[in-house]
């Protein structure tokens, strides 16, 4: 009879065709062994036999196949209690020490624990494994092959399409609006007056000036039909229309000659009353408390708009979108630029001996910090899987794993216990005949 199948519910793998493999090896060995006994047993019950039925006259080599056999059956059989032992309790009895792995599952876990612990999770061999390892220099070497820059992309494609569906677009929006609202808490009119004056200290502003003076001037040399509708629309209806197109050309002409004084002369008083204007300013952000507390009322009032909290969403979820095709498509650019960034990281690092010797010390540390602080916690996991793990379902898949070679104990006992009574038996003769 097949045994019952692997239970999927109880943390362990269910049934595999290499299962089912090892389940048909398993059965053949049993077979075997179990053949071996009743081998021996049907030789000890002949011999037997041929002792009661030939008395005296009973030929000397029945003896030593008897003893033999008598031994062999005892080895076989003892062996077969010792194995089955392990796994359940053999025909069903209560005795006492079996069932071992049903009953000492969480012990075996808790000891395999301890063991890991103590001999694989010490700092000095982690650290001396991890030291070995020379992984910044192995995987450098892995990401700079131009020919693993597909897989590169693929994996880091996936990776940061996973994390892209693990965060919740709610939970993001309310993290960007918090973030938002963090940076609005403290008063922006001091420090952006000090930028404001850092600024204009070090002529920064000078091009944002230039380009608004450009600007008026590209605006004034096209503003001829704006200028004639204005005249038309609020100048004296009496007014002739020569005379109103004499007065927009000369506006005109004046206004397109003093923009382009203004954008041509660095000197120009425009342009040094904007400066005296921005310099007065970042002296008010920072000391007028009117000017302060009017700039905090515009933060206020912008940052609390249901606007820009649907802004953020809104962006969120068009980044995420062309995020996500992007990634999908295998020819994307941003797959491009991704795995050639990687593969010129790893270039370099591949060709830095130094910054390879000093990566490897930090994963060294890094390993021997999580060793000292984080091996129980680590070692747990396997105590608390076997914990999780049914006694019964533990007790088949261990036996599945390893029933095939613990027959041969079986067929050894046989084998090494038949040899044994041989040679007690025959040893016994030669001393008492």
């Amino acid at each position: 009879m097949s045994p019952p199948p692997v239970s999927t519910l109880s943390g362990l793998s269910g049934s595999s065709e290499a299962d089912d493999e090892r389940r048909r090896a398993l059965r053949k060995m049993k077979v075997f062994a179990t053949g071996l006994l009743v081998l021996a047993a049907a030789v000890y019950l002949f011999t037997r036999w041929l002792e009661d039925r030939g008395g005296d006259d009973t030929a000397t080599w029945v003896a030593y196949v008897r003893a033999a056999s008598e031994a062999g059956m005892v080895g076989a059989l003892a062996d077969w209690f010792a194995v089955t032992a392990l796994f359940r309790q053999p025909l069903g009895l209560p005795i006492p020490h079996t069932a071992l792995i049903r009953r000492k599952k969480d012990q075996i876990g808790d000891q395999l624990g301890d063991f890991v612990e103590q001999n694989f999770m010490t700092p000095a061999v982690i650290e001396s494994q991890v030291a070995k390892l020379e992984l910044p220099q192995r995987v450098s070497r892995w990401l700079a092959d131009p020919n693993n820059s597909p897989r590169v992309s693929a994996e880091a494609s996936r990776a940061i399409g996973l994390a892209g569906e693990m965060l919740a677009d709610d939970d993001i929006e309310q993290l960007i609006v918090a973030g938002m609202r963090w940076m609005a808490e403290p008063n922006w009119g001091p420090p952006a007056g000090r930028v404001l004056e850092s600024l204009i200290e070090e002529n920064r502003l000078a091009p944002v000036i230039q380009m608004l003076c450009d600007r008026a001037h590209d605006w004034a040399v096209d503003s001829q039909g704006l200028i004639d509708r204005v005249i038309d629309k609020d100048g004296p209806a009496w007014a002739p229309k020569f005379l109103t197109a004499v007065v927009g050309e000369r506006i005109h002409r004046e206004l397109v000659d003093y923009t382009f004084k203004v954008r041509n002369d660095p000197d120009h008083d425009i342009r040094r009353a904007m400066n005296e204007f921005l310099e007065k300013f970042a002296q008010d952000l920072q000391h007028d408390p009117a000017t302060i507390a009017r700039l905090e009322e515009i933060k206020a009032e912008f940052i609390g708009r249901e606007e820009v909290a649907g802004a953020a969403s809104t962006a969120w979820r068009s980044a995420k979108a062309v995020l996500g095709q992007a990634l999908d498509d295998p020819n994307s650019t941003l797959r491009a630029n991704l795995a050639d960034a990687v593969i010129k990281v790893a270039t370099r690092v591949s060709n830095d001996e130094p910054l390879q010797a000093k990566m490897n010390m930090w994963t060294v540390r890094v390993a021997r910090h999580v060793a000292d602080n984080y091996a129980t916690e680590i070692v747990s996991v396997i105590t608390e899987t076997v914990r999780g793990w049914d006694a019964e379902d533990t007790s088949r898949k261990i036996e599945l794993q390893v029933g095939r070679d613990l027959q041969f104990i079986r067929i050894n006992g046989t084998v090494v216990g038949s040899l044994a009574g041989l040679a007690i038996y025959s040893v016994s003769v030669l001393l008492f005949s």
